[in-house]
């Protein structure tokens, strides 16, 4: 089976929350309390993810099999309370359904978010990523990304300790990795 890769649309806002849901429980749930989690998702509607395709400054890539979403990135102009040095985009979201973890979709999805802050002259991408996440860390630090600080992620009432981590998109670490220009 192949996977296949497209920008979302706003008409693709259906696929979105069951894939952000399972995703997200799947590799965290288990940190929470359910009201907490429960809170936490409640905003993460078919309407939200359609409002949020329509804004201009955000992109997101989709991830699919056989017509079922499978993963996504998503990125945009920088949310996070970071010490920007210069052009930024922020990797604002990047989850894959466990089952196709460690088959090169994460790569595929990250070669696009690169790409994409190119394009719009970012010298730098930033994201955050939870603080006992060792697999993502990994990926990331893969790509050049550093540790610059940390930012209070909120589920519910439950502040996660996340880190905020950023690469240079000019950096020889990331011109080796990426596939698509």
């Amino acid at each position: 089976m192949t996977v296949t890769y497209r920008d979302a649309m706003p008409a693709d806002a259906h696929l979105l929350p069951d894939l952000f849901r399972t995703s997200f429980t799947d590799t965290f749930g288990h940190l929470y309390a359910a009201q907490d989690l429960a809170a936490f998702l409640a905003d993460f509607t078919e309407e939200a993810w359609r409002a949020e395709l329509q804004q201009p400054d955000l992109k997101l890539r989709l991830a699919e099999e056989e017509g079922q979403a499978i993963g996504f990135a998503k990125i945009s102009d920088p949310t996070l309370p970071a010490d920007l040095r210069g052009p930024t985009i922020e990797l604002r979201q990047f989850y894959i359904l466990t089952p196709w973890q460690g088959r090169g979709v994460a790569a595929e999805l990250m070669a696009w978010a690169i790409a994409v802050g190119r394009s719009r002259g970012a010298e730098d991408m930033i994201l955050s990523v939870y603080i006992d996440n060792h697999r993502a860390k990994r990926f990331y630090a893969r790509y050049g990304f550093e540790v610059i600080g940390d930012y209070a992620f909120m589920v519910g009432n439950h502040a996660d300790e996340d880190l905020i981590m950023r690469a240079s998109l000019a950096s020889l670490v990331m011109r080796d990795l990426i596939r698509h220009p």
